[in-house]
């Protein structure tokens, strides 16, 4: 039986607190492209797989993230109400109070 998915409603203040770090927002930009397993995370960011790990769990927690296991990999992607706030064909996160410009940020 697959996993049951639950969709969480998108909360302003959690998604801040958890893009509030730079590798979160880094993590976020890497995965606007779409799914990424942790290896490929890890070599994109130059991070360790520790370090990718907490900062996965925390945007998962805040649900920001979906993660798929396929086998011994696990699977990220952008949370369906994440993405719905992402601007269309752009890499602008729009909460109302505040953007975040996912494509400006510095490496």
């Amino acid at each position: 039986m697959p996993p049951r998915t639950v969709t969480r409603s998108f909360d302003c203040l959690t998604a801040m607190r958890a893009l509030g770090e730079p590798t979160r927002l880094r993590l976020v930009r890497a995965l606007i492209g779409g799914a990424k397993p942790v290896t490929e995370l890890c070599e994109a960011l130059h991070v360790t797989p520790y370090n990718v790990s907490k900062h996965l769990r925390v945007l998962k927690e805040a649900g920001l993230l979906e993660v798929e296991k396929q086998g011994q990999q696990r699977i990220y992607a952008l949370a369906e109400a994440f993405r719905e706030k992402l601007a269309r064909d752009t890499n602008t996160l729009d909460l109302g109070c505040c953007q975040f410009h996912f494509d400006q940020l510095p490496e």
